[in-house]
């Protein structure tokens, strides 16, 4: 059974233009409407043939959706639901793919205080932005979290969940507390760490950028390429879970103090104990198909 069969997909960036391909692919009898508040955007997506119809407004583009999806960075969530606050049709129901989701929610529920909201984050992405971006496969194998409050109605949560595992995604339901502290650890501080990395070595007197370029091993190749992600979204992730943010920030500074004390100290064996902790870490991820078991993240080298 269709879980939706009007969706519209506010914001038509990697995640948006995504969805779009996603429905097309796996929910074929569904109508995808798009809107972008960029009209650069809105006529890449007419030339490219993202969605079945792009509107020039945002009422225009939730007039007869019965699933509404905030594809916008998580500081613009507030503005773009008062935009179709007017237009949103009474049963329709409205998510969001943030990355950040008790501000979300907050922004989300001032704006559409009526409406029936399921807040969520899907697991996934790339360093790349924009609407010729996205590909139907993008959530397969990935995970996508629901965070939907007491007063949410299982029904509403279920379709959710209905739509997002036709994506190919696995759905988890957690509070939006629980998934902001989760998602600092596992994805806010270290994009914060690689910011951080990549902006130091380029910054080091010593040693010119043209061989920071030229030299980079596989590590820094993959700080950069993590560090080449949006920076409008992740600007507004960090502000908007700064409390979790800065709770993980606080351990991983304890724990990197530890290590820069095993180093100066000669202790081998505590440096071996927690390298091969989290050697263990990546075996575990590789087995359970989020990343790729090839050698050097299963790069081509031809």
């Amino acid at each position: 059974m269709l879980p939706f069969a009007r969706i519209t997909i506010v914001g038509l960036g990697l995640i948006g233009s995504s969805i779009a391909h996603g429905v097309k692919a796996y929910m074929p009898a569904a109508r995808v409407t798009g809107y972008d508040a960029d009209p650069a955007v809105r006529d890449i997506a007419i030339r490219i043939g993202l969605c079945h119809d792009i509107a020039d407004t945002p009422g225009a583009a939730v007039i007869d959706a019965d699933l509404v999806i905030f594809c916008v960075p998580v500081g613009a969530m507030g503005a773009a639901a008062a935009a179709i606050a007017e237009d949103l049709p009474d049963d329709a129901i409205v998510t969001d793919v943030g990355g950040s989701k008790a501000s979300v929610a907050a922004a989300l529920r001032r704006a559409l205080p009526k409406a029936t909201i399921v807040p969520g984050h899907p697991v996934a992405g790339t360093e790349h932005c924009g609407p010729e971006s996205g590909f139907a496969s993008l959530f397969r194998n990935r995970w996508c979290i629901l965070t939907p409050d007491d007063d949410t109605p299982e029904a509403a949560t279920g379709r959710v969940r209905a739509f997002w595992e036709a994506l190919g995604a696995n759905v988890e339901l957690m509070s939006a507390e629980h998934h902001d502290l989760v998602l600092a650890a596992t994805s806010h501080v270290p994009h914060l760490i690689a910011y951080t990395i990549v902006g130091t070595a380029s910054d080091l007197e010593q040693v010119t950028r043209g061989e920071v370029i030229k030299y980079s091993a596989g590590g820094f190749r993959d700080f950069t390429r993590i560090a080449a992600s949006d920076p409008t979204m992740w600007r507004d992730v960090f502000l908007n879970n700064r409390k979790a943010v800065l709770e993980i920030l606080q351990r991983f500074t304890e724990d990197i103090t530890a290590l820069q004390r095993a180093i100066r100290w000669g202790k081998g064996d505590e440096l071996h104990a927690a390298f091969t902790r989290t050697r263990a870490i990546r075996r575990s991820i590789v087995e359970q198909g989020q990343d790729d078991a090839g050698p050097d993240f299963g790069r081509s080298h031809r």
